[in-house]
């Protein structure tokens, strides 16, 4: 589609990487993303004063407080723009977080901030730097995923542990349910984290039966016998709900699907957590990161109300809501909120498609999954006080990827960011502490599942799904003057044809460079210290090599490719 670019292109990229290469030959530089090195020819030397500018503040402020910043990212799920931070539109969907709108208020609360689609591939993004494309997490992780991330990748917290942080993950990471993708051995010094997501409550006995839900695979014995039901080890009885576990140490079981008050007594636990995890470092006089992805639902009904809404999600965020003005408060009393960055958002919009009460679409059309804007721009605000002027909303795009390489720039760390892969994640600094304006991307790269859906380059964006045949590419959207994507226009986008065809093709010469990889494969749940005999089952070969004749492990491998749900782009 794209040969008639791809000389001139190749040999363009090739250029801009050897000039940029050659501009810091001690230091090899990160690899971006190809569309990042046509930004940084135009406006490379006013970056670099820029960045001059800050580390002088960045310097100041760790001569003052004697380490560099504090860096808590909280991310939760399923959110449309507009749900939290805008007090006026909460008015009209009869709920309200006043604490999480103070948040937004003191700080930058973002316009434009982009995420991946759906769970899994958010969260590998955001620990990575990278769009999960790169490294085969692009599906979201169901027991049993026989898969999850891969150890060669790199995570924020390997990253900021290397310059001296201490790391802890609380929550939901939905990376998989294989020993290598397991939090406390992708760089956290301690976590305790989901392996897939929420769903797990609903696949024990009580919920199955209280909860109105249809047959599960999971709970075979409330019902009775199945005299068709021949291949009973086919069914996923032994995975986990949450895990705990310290660097270096061993992995327990902490609670066990269908566990419900376990459940939400681990939630209300994580809040604890974190809050002391900042108290030993602040005694102890260590920088910290933090990733608190708290769960905000658990797809079974609350008893009571606490919104006019009474959706899941309304439900979720007002009880949620108090936790983030005590974050807040104890950073202040401790006296070091100046020194600390937290960035709270959600990692993809609305589960509008088969989701519960309450998943809407608030101001963008669209929801998870979906390469609308509403499934992949999402509420998120920075809090900084004394380096993020307050009550700003700049209208700048940014990536969740972007969090990786700027928690590293701010954090002092940006020399063990890995050379030798594509990060996607820009420096975003500027944007932080400058504000509006200085952003320094204009682009975006949507994928859903494994598909190249659309690109978005400042106000316009193009799909490459769903293209009537014999068009030549009809859908082009102006997103100031059609934000919910409505009326595609093909004579005026026609202008920005070629250059949406130069930009896909940078990107996939690019990847011919650095080859994307799969995730990882194998048998879930190994190694667990207290693991109950259903999971020891479950982490075990269902089978004896030599009682079939095919290759096990090469199964295992050929499993994660049939994860894809092909996506509906009939929208």
């Amino acid at each position: 589609m794209f040969s008639q670019y791809r000389g001139f292109i190749h040999r363009f990229v090739s250029l801009g990487a050897l000039l940029f290469a050659a501009t810091s030959v001690s230091a090899k530089p990160i690899v971006q993303d190809a569309e990042f090195y046509i930004l940084k020819a135009q406006h490379g030397d006013s970056w670099a004063k820029q960045d001059d500018e800050l580390n002088q503040k960045l310097a100041a402020l760790k001569e003052k407080f004697g380490t560099p910043p504090n860096i808590v990212h909280i991310m939760w799920d399923d959110t449309p723009m507009g749900e939290v931070g805008i007090p006026e539109l909460q008015k009209l969907r009869g709920f309200s977080t006043p604490n999480i709108n103070q948040l937004a208020a003191e700080g930058m609360n973002f316009l434009r901030m982009y995420t991946e689609p759906s769970c899994t591939q958010s969260r590998a993004a955001v620990l990575t730097g990278r769009h999960p494309i790169r490294n085969g997490m692009t599906q979201v992780g169901f027991p049993y995923e026989y898969g999850g991330l891969r150890k060669d990748e790199v995570t924020m917290a390997e990253v900021l542990g290397k310059a001296g942080y201490a790391t802890a993950f609380y929550g939901k990471a939905h990376l998989g349910d294989i020993e290598q993708s397991y939090m406390n051995k992708q760089g956290f010094d301690e976590a305790v984290w989901e392996p897939y997501n929420q769903f797990p409550v609903i696949y024990g006995p009580q919920a199955e039966i209280a909860g109105g839900v249809l047959p599960t695979s999971t709970n075979p014995e409330i019902y009775p016998e199945d005299p068709y039901d021949m291949d009973k080890g086919w069914r996923t009885l032994g995975h986990v709900a949450v895990m705990e576990g310290k660097k270096g140490g061993p992995v327990r079981e902490l609670v066990q699907p269908g566990d419900l008050p376990g459940w939400y007594k681990n939630m209300e636990d994580n809040k604890t957590r974190t809050l002391s995890f900042i108290d030993k470092n602040i005694e102890e006089k260590k920088p910290f990161y933090i990733a608190y992805w708290p769960e905000l639902i658990a797809f079974v009904p609350f008893p009571e109300r606490k919104t006019l809404s009474g959706g899941f999600l309304q439900e979720g965020l007002a009880r949620f809501d108090p936790f983030v003005g005590q974050l807040m408060t104890h950073l202040k009393a401790n006296g070091i909120a100046e020194n600390t960055l937290v960035i709270l958002m959600a990692d993809n919009g609305p589960m509008t498609h088969n989701g519960p009460p309450g998943m809407v679409e608030t101001l963008y059309r669209g929801g998870k999954g979906d390469y609308l804007e509403g499934g992949i721009r999402v509420p998120a605000m920075a809090w900084w006080p004394g380096m993020i002027e307050a009550g700003q909303t700049p209208g700048d795009i940014i990536h969740e990827t972007d969090l990786f390489t700027t928690f590293a720039h701010i954090a002092g760390a940006q020399k063990y960011i890995p050379r030798d892969r594509i990060i996607d994640g820009i420096d975003q600094t500027s944007l932080l502490l400058n504000g509006d304006s200085f952003s320094r991307r204009d682009y975006v790269h949507i994928y859903t599942g494994e598909t190249y859906a659309a690109t978005v380059k400042g106000r316009f964006k193009r799909r490459w799904v769903g293209d009537l045949p014999g068009l030549s590419g009809a859908s082009f959207y102006d997103l100031y003057n059609d934000t919910r994507e409505v009326q595609p226009k093909m004579l005026p986008g026609f202008t920005t044809k070629g250059m949406f065809n130069s930009m896909r093709a940078r990107h996939e010469i690019w990847m011919e460079k650095y080859p994307n990889k799969k995730m990882a494969y194998g048998l879930p749940f190994t190694n667990i210290e207290n693991a109950r005999p259903e999971t020891i089952k479950a982490s075990q070969p269902r089978f004896d090599k030599n009682e079939v004749p095919f290759d096990i492990e090469k199964v295992l491998k050929k499993t994660g490719d049939y994860g894809i749900i092909e996506a509906d782009w009939g929208i």
